[in-house]
């Protein structure tokens, strides 16, 4: 992805500077499947699955004292300011066009090992996730090497992807869709439930596909691939087959890698919001 030119979004929130809680050595103590399941269930779930990775062994102590930032870190931190900034111009656009409404930006919070916000806990183990309750995306930024080494969804635009999927979150929330679909869960047996996050999470891959789409002429060659690759590698089915499961439908919160990789694809072709109405088709 081409982002040389492109500039920062103001709406970042690093905290990565504050100490933070040992225990990421605790993924030692797993390997194999194992680890995978453990993995699985954090990043896609949004289950803080920390107490598993640290072999149970409670919480561990937070530092207090600040850190320098690696090289690394600054380069990641740089990438994902500039992947949220385009969010902002393509969500703004999108909304003055299609909606006739102004866009809010979500904040983008950076943080490293473990952080809080209202929705609960935040650590590595939990991946990438966005809060209604403050309207902020969350991210560990160390989360773009789990990607590429233990998902196989390797490339900066896979990385992007996982942003843009997460601000789009924020666009359900922005349009009402999300509180709502909130409230059917509640009132819906887990099967039924589930069903609906599955709505939701695919959704949220056509909301991508339309800002890749309008994001084009950063895309190099391989980009989009890339993206299409880290939709199929996160798909439940996917991930239970590597984890040594038989996939269980009942269970999907995400939706299959075909059904991910088709709904971004569609947002993608069309850059159309109507054509994302997961919840209006009988067939995923």
């Amino acid at each position: 992805m081409r982002l040389k030119g492109i500039g920062r979004s103001r709406n970042v929130e690093d905290r990565r500077r504050a100490g933070r809680r040992g225990g990421r050595g605790g993924k030692a103590g797993l390997g194999g499947v194992g680890l995978l399941v453990v993995l699985a269930i954090g990043y896609f779930a949004g289950i803080d699955v920390t107490p598993l990775l640290q072999g149970g062994s409670g919480p561990v102590a937070q530092s207090s004292a600040p850190r320098q930032l690696s090289a690394e870190e600054k380069r990641a931190a740089e990438f994902s300011s500039q992947v949220l900034a385009t969010t902002e111009a393509v969500w703004g656009k999108v909304f003055a066009e299609q909606l006739g409404s102004d866009y809010r930006p979500p904040v983008m919070v950076l943080y490293s090992g473990v952080t809080q916000s209202p929705c609960g806990g935040a650590s590595g183990a939990t991946g990438p996730f966005y809060c209604p309750a403050d309207r902020k995306a969350y991210l560990d930024t160390e989360f773009f090497d789990t990607l590429a080494r233990q998902l196989g969804a390797r490339g900066d635009f896979a990385a992007a992807y996982v942003i843009a999927h997460e601000v789009a979150h924020h666009v359900q929330n922005e349009l009402g869709i999300l509180p709502e679909v909130n409230r059917r869960r509640q009132a819906a047996g887990q099967a039924d439930a589930n069903a609906l996050t599955v709505r939701l999470e695919l959704q949220a891959d056509c909301l991508s596909g339309v800002w890749a789409r309008a994001v084009d002429g950063l895309l190099e060659p391989g980009d989009l691939e890339e993206a299409l690759n880290a939709a199929r590698m996160i798909g439940d089915d996917h991930l239970q087959k590597r984890a040594g499961q038989v996939p269980q439908p009942h269970t999907f919160t995400h939706g299959t890698s075909a059904q991910r990789a088709k709904w971004f694809k569609r947002g993608y072709d069309s850059g159309d919001l109507a054509r994302c109405d997961t919840f209006g088709t009988a067939r995923l």
